[in-house]
């Protein structure tokens, strides 16, 4: 085995613990370490929370925080010291699992801890096990086809300035809004504006709590961290 360790990372997926593929479940029945992405806040983590019953039960758990904040000079320390704390425990040959929901190269945290460790201790290898999204789990859930034929799909993110968002769906058929709880009034007045679109909205899917929204007028003001936006041309 060699001695600069191996690390994966592993999408989750939105939420069923059932949506992990056999991949993730296999290699989550091998590594030495498992590591999950929390808040500082609280140390809660929905990624092991969702993986938990295939993590074995002599394997160590560590749960790396991250503040919740856009202050890039802040998430950068956060970064560049949950990667000190990875390097350090993969010496010696150990493995590995990263937990993140979802997949791990969609708006994940996984994809700024490998970039980041990659430059740190450039030694360490990495494989990463694909997940399901949660926009293909809300697809499913309500039999919404995202795009067939010649049609497009836009993936984008509910952080983005309303007017840029609505500038992007310009020339496009279909759309994935995630992190739409950030600006979501906005972003709803900007839909119905345009009203070229049919839209759900839905939250906390496949955890408690869960709601779909057909209506989007109907959604409330605040809503959860874990939501998303399905639009799709009117036919």
């Amino acid at each position: 085995m060699s001695n600069s360790g191996k690390i994966y990372g592993i999408g989750v997926g939105p939420g069923d613990s059932d949506l992990l593929t056999v991949r993730a479940v296999r290699v989550l029945e091998k590594v030495d370490i498992v590591f999950a992405a929390s808040s500082t806040k609280n140390k809660y983590s929905h990624s092991l929370e969702i993986a938990s019953e295939f993590v074995r039960d002599d394997c160590e758990v560590v749960k790396l925080g991250y503040p919740m904040t856009r202050d890039k000079d802040v998430l950068r320390e956060a970064w560049e010291e949950n990667c000190h704390i990875a390097c350090d425990m993969l010496k010696g040959g150990k493995t590995a699992a990263f937990l993140t929901l979802g997949d791990p190269l969609i708006y994940s945290t996984f994809g700024y801890m490998m970039q980041t460790m990659k430059m740190m201790c450039p030694e360490v290898e990495f494989e990463v096990v694909p997940g399901i999204t949660s926009y293909q789990a809300a697809a499913a859930r309500s039999q919404q086809v995202l795009v067939e034929s010649g049609q497009n799909l836009l993936l984008t993110s509910g952080v983005s300035d309303p007017e840029k968002f609505a500038k992007s769906l310009d020339n496009v058929d279909n759309a994935v809004i995630l992190k739409a709880y950030r600006n979501f009034p906005e972003l709803r007045d900007k839909v119905n504006e345009m009203d070229k679109m049919d839209v759900k909205f839905y939250t906390r899917l496949g955890l408690d709590g869960e709601a779909i929204y057909l209506d989007i007028n109907e959604v409330p003001e605040k809503t959860n961290y874990l939501s998303l936006m399905l639009l799709t041309a009117k036919k």
